[in-house]
Parts: C-alpha cells; sequence; structure tokens
C-alpha cells in the first residue's frame, strides 16, 4: 500500500505536502531497543482488547481529563517582548523562587472562561478507564496529558470552523512517570504500531490485532497465557503511555556517572560592546549565575578578530574546560575583568562578531583537531549549550549585517547573513548543541539575524528589557534545563484519519521502513530538541465516513535523554465516535480548540499586514461556528453561539486583541519572538499567552480568581495579571496610599508571581506598578473593557461586582477613561451573534 501524502508542517513556515522519496533517508529507520540478556519470563497480564471493554460507561480517554472538567494550567516556557525602559538593577544574588515560599490561598471565588482553575495540577486530573471483561481498571489520565485532544469525542464528518487536532507534548515531565520496559517492544510487521492497552490479545497463541490496521501479529510466544487475567503484568497492556529505555551508551565521551549532565559543557558567548550601566547589571547576573554551573567554559564577543588571535585555542591540542567549582576564581576574575565600552559609538554601529564567537565555541565543545590532538578523543557535545549575551546586533564577520539599514547592499547582505546563521544553528544540533540567544538594552538587535541560529539548534531568542533579574533567571534557567537529543515522532493514526497540518519545533522526516514494515502509513517529525517546554500541534481531518465505534492514535517518540539512555515513548489514545451534533459540541474542550486555533492562525501572520489579516479570519470562523451549531434568535436577525462552547469566543477575543494579533506591542521584533515562541510552546504556556489568568488579592493573603475584565481595577484592591510572558502587578490608588497594606498586598502578590512562574523558560518579566502610572497601561491594555457594557451584562460576567457597595460600584465606574475598543460583547453583536451566558 503506498503512503499517503504527508502533512504540511510548520514552525514559522508551513510546507507542502509531499510524498516521501523513494531513496533512503539518512535519518535511521526507528531502532528497536536492543534486547537484554535472558531475562526471566514476564509476568502476564490482562489483555485489553476492545472487545472486552463495556462502552457503555467508558469516558474518553482522549486528553486525561474528565469531560465537564476545567483543564488544569501549570506554567511552562515564554519569552518577555521589551518595552523601553529605565535600567533596573540586578538583584545579587537574584532568586527565581520565593526565599521562603508562603503557601497561596484561593477563595472559592467565581472565574470565567479566560482564568484557569485554583486547583493547580500537572496538566492533567484522574481519567477513569473501564477496561476488562467486567473488572473496572482505572487508567491514569496523567499519562495521558502527553497528549490533548480539541475533542473528547470524534464526529463522523469534519467541521472546518472548528476543526480538529491534538497538541502532543512528546518531553512533558509528569509524577508518577510512565511505566519503563527493558525489552523490545512487540510492533506491528504490517505498519509499525506497538502493542498496546487496546490490543486484542489471543493468550492461547500469543497473537494480538494491531489497532491501527487490524493485522494479526505474532509476539514470540510472550503473550501466551491461560487467561487474559495473566495478561495483566505486562506494562504495555495495561497502561496507555509507556517507555521502551535502553541505557547502553555507545556515544564517545560519554561519562558513567549519576548525572551524565556533568560531562556536557556550557559556553557563555558575551557581548564585549556594553554601556557602563548594562554592563554593571550583566556582571551582576553572571557573578549569581556561576555556582549554578557544572562546567563553564568564557567566551568573549570582541571588536578584534577572533579567528587570528584564537588559532591555538581552536586548532589546539589541549582540554580548556574544567569542572566550574575548581576555578571558581577564575571566573569571578574574568566577570569582572569586563569593561564597558570606550569608543564614542552608538550601540547598533558598534563591532560584534557574534557569528564567529559561537562557531569558536562549537569548536571548543567539540574539542581538538584530530591531525593536532595527540590521541585526545573528540567530545561528542552531546546536550550542550551556548548561551549567548547579547546587547546588539551582529555587524561583524560571518552572519554580519551592515550598522545601518540604509546601506545600498542591506538586502542581499541580510539573505546572505540569514543562510549562514541557520547553517551555523543546523552544524550545532548536529553536534547536539543548543544555541541560547538572550538579548537586552534598547539597542536594535536585527531579530531576523539571529532568529534562524537559534531556531535550528533547538534553541530560543528572548529579549529582555536590561541585563538584571529576569535576564539573570533566563541565564540560570537555559543553563539547567533538561533537552533531550536525536528526537523522532511518529504518528499513526486509523486509516479513516489524515493528518493536514503539524506546527512545532521539528521537520518532517523521510524515513524509509519499507523493508521492515511492509505498509507504514506514519507521519515522521525529526524533532529539534526535546524539552518540557515545547509542543506540536497537529490537524486532523476525516477522509471518509467513519463506520467503526472507535478510532485510534499513536505517537512514538524515540530520543536520548539528558543521562544518554535511549528511550521510545509511546502513548496509545482511543476515542469514541459519535454522529450526533450536540454529543459532539458537548466533548469539545474549548481551551485545547482555542490554543489549535491560535497556532494554526499565528503560523500565517509572519507580520503585521498578516496579524490584521488574521483578526478578520478570527471574525469569520466565530461567526461561521456560530451559524452552523447555534440557533436563530426568533424574530431577529442575531444568531445565539452554541451553548456548548461558551468559552470559546472569550479565549478567541482575547487572541485577537492580544499582544500575539493585536496592536499592544509596537515593534515588529517584538512580535516575531513572541510569535516563535507561542507557536512551540507547551500547551499551558500557550493558553497563557492566549488569555490572560486574573488573581485579585484578598485579606490574610489569599487571593481571589477573576475574569480579565478591567472591572478588576478596583482602588482598593491588587491584582495579579499572568499573560505567560508577562506578569503585572497592580496596585490601586487607595490601597497604596497605606503603606502598611500596600507593603502587605505587594509582598503577597510578588509571591505568587513568583510561584506561578518558577518553572517556566523562558522566565516572564514581572512589573509591579500603581493606579494612574504610565506602566500601567500595559496592565490596562490586556484587559477586555467590560466597564463599556449594561449592568446587568457586567454582573452577569463579573459576579464578584455584586459584593461591592453602591458607593465603590459608583467609584469603579468613574475611575474608566471612555476609549473605542469594543468589549467582548460589544465585538459579538458587531458579529450579529448573542453573546454566550457564563458557564
Amino acid at each position: 500500500m503506498a503512503n499517503p501524502p504527508q502533512p504540511s508542517l510548520g514552525y514559522a513556515v508551513t510546507f507542502t505536502p509531499s510524498n516521501p522519496p523513494a531513496e533512503k533517508s539518512p535519518i535511521p529507520p526507528p531502532p528497536s531497543i536492543s534486547t537484554t540478556p535472558p531475562r526471566p519470563p514476564p509476568k502476564l497480564q490482562q489483555d485489553q482488547s476492545p472487545s472486552s471493554i463495556d462502552s457503555s460507561n467508558v469516558p474518553s480517554p482522549a486528553n486525561g481529563v474528565k469531560s465537564g472538567s476545567p483543564i488544569p494550567h501549570l506554567s511552562t516556557p515564554p519569552g518577555p517582548p521589551v518595552f523601553t525602559s529605565p535600567v533596573r538593577p540586578a538583584a545579587v544574588p537574584f532568586r527565581s523562587s520565593p526565599a521562603s515560599p508562603q503557601p497561596v490561598a484561593f477563595s472559592s471565588g467565581s472565574f470565567l472562561p479566560t482564568s484557569s482553575p485554583p486547583n493547580l495540577s500537572n496538566g492533567s486530573v484522574e481519567l477513569q478507564q473501564q477496561i476488562s471483561d467486567g473488572t473496572a481498571n482505572s487508567v491514569p489520565a496523567g499519562e495521558l496529558s502527553y497528549v490533548l485532544f480539541s475533542a473528547h469525542k470524534k464526529k463522523q464528518a469534519n467541521v472546518p470552523s472548528l476543526g480538529f487536532g491534538a497538541l502532543v507534548s512528546p518531553g512533558r515531565e509528569i509524577s508518577p512517570g510512565p511505566q519503563i520496559i527493558q525489552r523490545d517492544p512487540h510492533r506491528c510487521q504490517s505498519c509499525g504500531a506497538y502493542a498496546n492497552i487496546y490490543s486484542n490479545i489471543l493468550p492461547g497463541s500469543g497473537q494480538w490485532q494491531c489497532v491501527i490496521c487490524g493485522e494479526l501479529n505474532g509476539s514470540e510466544g510472550e503473550y501466551v497465557a491461560p487467561s487474559k487475567e495473566n495478561l495483566r503484568n505486562f506494562p504495555e497492556l495495561s497502561s496507555p503511555v509507556v517507555d521502551y529505555i535502553q541505557t547502553v551508551n555507545k556515544r564517545p565521551g560519554f561519562i558513567p556517572v549519576s548525572d551524565s549532565r556533568i560531562s556536557a559543557p556550557i559556553i557563555l558567548v558575551i557581548d564585549e560592546c556594553l554601556d557602563e550601566p548594562h554592563l554593571q547589571h550583566l556582571q551582576s547576573s553572571l557573578h549569581a549565575f556561576r555556582n549554578q554551573l557544572h562546567l563553564l567554559m568564557c567566551f568573549l564577543v570582541t571588536n578584534h578578530q577572533l579567528r587570528s588571535r584564537l588559532k591555538a585555542l581552536i586548532y589546539g591540542s589541549g582540554i580548556y574546560l574544567s569542572q566550574i567549582h575548581a576555578s571558581l576564581p577564575v571566573a569571578h576574575a574574568i566577570f569582572s575583568s569586563l569593561r564597558p565600552y570606550k569608543l564614542n559609538l552608538p550601540e547598533a554601529s558598534r563591532d560584534r562578531c557574534l557569528g564567529t564567537a559561537v562557531e569558536v565555541a562549537l569548536t571548543i565543545i567539540q574539542g581538538p583537531s584530530a591531525e593536532l590532538s595527540r590521541g585526545v578523543v573528540k567530545r561528542s557535545g552531546g546536550n550542550s549549550r551556548i548561551i549567548v549575551c547579547a546587547g546588539g546586533p551582529n555587524t561583524y564577520g560571518p552572519g554580519s549585517v551592515p550598522h545601518s539599514l540604509s546601506h545600498p547592499n542591506y538586502p542581499h547582505m541580510e539573505k546572505t547573513a540569514l543562510k549562514w546563521m541557520e547553517q551555523l544553528g543546523r552544524e550545532a544540533h548536529r553536534h547536539n548543541i543548543v544555541v541560547d540567544i538572550l538579548c537586552a538594552g534598547t539597542c536594535p538587535l536585527r531579530v531576523p539575524v539571529l532568529q534562524p541560529l537559534a531556531k535550528a539548534s533547538g534553541g530560543v531568542l528572548v529579549l529582555h528589557d536590561d541585563f538584571g533579574e529576569a535576564f539573570g533567571v533566563n541565564l540560570q534557567r537555559a543553563s539547567t534545563r533538561a533537552a533531550g537529543s536525536h528526537g523522532l515522532l511518529e504518528v499513526r493514526c486509523s486509516d479513516d484519519i489524515q493528518i493536514t497540518q503539524v506546527v512545532g519545533p521539528g521537520e518532517e522526516a523521510h524515513v524509509d521502513t519499507h523493508e521492515t514494515f511492509k505498509n507504514d502509513p506514519s507521519l515522521y517529525i525529526q524533532m529539534i530538541s526535546v524539552e518540557e517546554t515545547q509542543s506540536f500541534s497537529l490537524s486532523m481531518e476525516t477522509k471518509r465516513d467513519i463506520k467503526s465505534d472507535y478510532i485510534f492514535f499513536q505517537f512514538a517518540i524515540q530520543f536520548s535523554n539528558v543521562y544518554q539512555a535511549d528511550i521510545s515513548r509511546v502513548i496509545t489514545v482511543r476515542l469514541p465516535t459519535v454522529d450526533s451534533v450536540s454529543a459532539y459540541l458537548e466533548s469539545v474542550q474549548d481551551e485545547v480548540a482555542a490554543v489549535l486555533i491560535a497556532k494554526r492562525t499565528l503560523l500565517r501572520a509572519k507580520n503585521h499586514s498578516d496579524a490584521v489579516d488574521m483578526q478578520r479570519t478570527i471574525d469569520e470562523r466565530v461567526k461561521d461556528i456560530a451559524l452552523k451549531f447555534g440557533s436563530q434568535v426568533p424574530k431577529s436577525k442575531l444568531y445565539r453561539f452554541p451553548k456548548e462552547l461558551s468559552l470559546l469566543p472569550e479565549l478567541l477575543f482575547h487572541l485577537r486583541r492580544g499582544p500575539l494579533l493585536g496592536s499592544i506591542i509596537g515593534h515588529e521584533d517584538e512580535r516575531s519572538v513572541l510569535r516563535n515562541l507561542f507557536l512551540n510552546a507547551s500547551f499551558d504556556l500557550s493558553l497563557r499567552m492566549i488569555a490572560p489568568r486574573c488573581l485579585m488579592h484578598r485579606e490574610k493573603g489569599t487571593f481571589e480568581e477573576l475574569p480579565a475584565h478591567d472591572l478588576a481595577m478596583q482602588s482598593d484592591a491588587a491584582v495579579v495579571l499572568d499573560h505567560g510572558t508577562d506578569v503585572f502587578i497592580w496596585l490601586g490608588a487607595e490601597l497604596a496610599a497605606d503603606e502598611g497594606r500596600n507593603a502587605a498586598a505587594l509582598a503577597a502578590c510578588r509571591t505568587l508571581a513568583e510561584e506561578l512562574t518558577e518553572v517556566r523558560f523562558p522566565a516572564p518579566r514581572i512589573l509591579a506598578f500603581k493606579e494612574g502610572s504610565s506602566q500601567a497601561r500595559y496592565f490596562v491594555s490586556r484587559l477586555i473593557p467590560a466597564h463599556k457594557d449594561p449592568p446587568y451584562e457586567q454582573e452577569a460576567r463579573f459576579p464578584q461586582l455584586r459584593t461591592l457597595t453602591s458607593e465603590r460600584r459608583m467609584k469603579l465606574k468613574s475611575s474608566f477613561i471612555h476609549f473605542d475598543e469594543p468589549s467582548f460583547c460589544e465585538w459579538m453583536r458587531s458579529l450579529k451573534l448573542v453573546p454566550p451566558e457564563p458557564s
């Protein structure tokens, strides 16, 4: 059977579907885990075949979330957009989380769709799934948090405006983790799928039926058992997620210690062309950072010709890396020796040979050249990192652009620089070296030139206001975050389903598996890196009417983890099919659907003009959903939005007016950085970047979660607004006037902000300001202007208003300044729709 056309993949671009070429790919076929030495007979386990499942009371295993339950949100990575502001000193030593964390209590206040529930978890709740011949077994759906579907059920026909898809987080770390199997997996000889919890097992012969293609396969006698009950002890037949692991390491340079990350060097590439204020803050951050590293090589970006000065270093025969604890005084001396830039040149005109510096850093990690190494083996560089600390653009040497945009040859030189930087990033990726670029200051950085270097290597580019505390936190987190390598994602699904688009940190891989599997229809994606902070967005459609009661999806992720173990993580999901529109709509997960829609939309919003077009696309999508699934108001031209999707339109309204598509961010470089972060981000961070989370401080350090509306700007309160890449603390004027209360509220808010973001990379900036200050505009612009709505709608969508006295409400109403931007209800009416009732 010929392989079907492959879907388009997207990171910042989407490529055209293509048939896999006949020639062999450089990416090897999925390797089987080596068989371990003679193993004892496995304990047998019950068959989890579809035929033995009581389907009358089986909740869907799609998302690891009970139907009707809100999806918890934990933080993950982001990167703060830059706003010009005065340089703030770094705290030394700064802390990325509170020194003495205090429990933050949440009151049971009401909340609306834009906010996540107070009871945070690691992205999932328990899913009860009943499997067996009348015996109920609980499958912990925490494991299924690796995959989130936009609906718990699949409608038999396509729903274009709403769409259907999944978010896959291959490197997600959950506790407890998947069950580990140290033996070869059983795979279908036809399509390559793995034996799993839904496979129909014949215990008499040990044969198992593939859920993807229906082929019957042997198990070399391993699944032979007296009864299905005896098959329960096989992890792959009892859990939807398992890890097949091989710990034999054949890579040169591997050091078998308890934490092999110790063997992976971290190199800093430091901009030496900084003015004194920025340099002082950078030095503070570097001094606070140096104790966090296992290995360090410090390298300076300078305005001299690096290659001639460093020939001996690059082509020498020595090893130039050492344990940081053995050379702390040297690191301290290097950081202290940095001096401010002395020439009288603008920041953008100073010679920075950033590309050459990264090239040299790659060479240092790889080790001395073979001819001059005197028997020293070159290091493989597995999971190594280069962290670039830059305060301006690359203007000297390979990959550079002219100082001035008006240079007559600028377009050609920029094109050449883009190509060179991408090649350098690919070279880093080939050696398993990630390049992160941490930028700070107010100098234009020419982000389009730097972005390909970080992207191609699997790293990130982050913008900061300065080299202060947020920069220092990101420096620490960049150096310590775990990243796998050699990642390959295989996606298999029932024959009725086709994958139409993939967005995420990877590229299509053409893998020739014909010799191993006769009819392998899989989509293969080569992953640039394997990190908890990332996810892939998969859009899917049905090819034809689905006749079966269930459809199956299997995701297999092969990668080497930070301990140099080779892992094959297999995730199998089963979704029931429905023909009823209402049953399908009730199973839709509004927040997952909103993130999938947002990623498809942002992929096309490459510049400001595209972003404006995408705002109109959002409008048309919302109208189309209402026309297809809603109902017309009697004696009116208005349509009611379907009540089952009541959360979705407000999430999409936040998307169209927020920093991703709206006009909050002024500079295109900032929008580009945000866009690239969002396209790769995990579900939790993606949702926060779309819709902010609003928490109002109450007495005794508790917080009440409220809708992200401007009605929260009450003068006697303090409010925390978490928008993914930024966290704002707003202090009302009346509260600020009371010094004691203000200090207590600010401390509680800052503690909460740090706890909410302590695992994010990049770390968001945290800004605190008073009502009426110039910085308060950042906060106000991200809230829905609900003060424009009539009182009955305000109370329905923001019930906390009912607790205010008449005097307080009048004072709140008089504090707002009129402007033209519509509220959510006004926007819905402009589309000829009735706003959905709050759930």
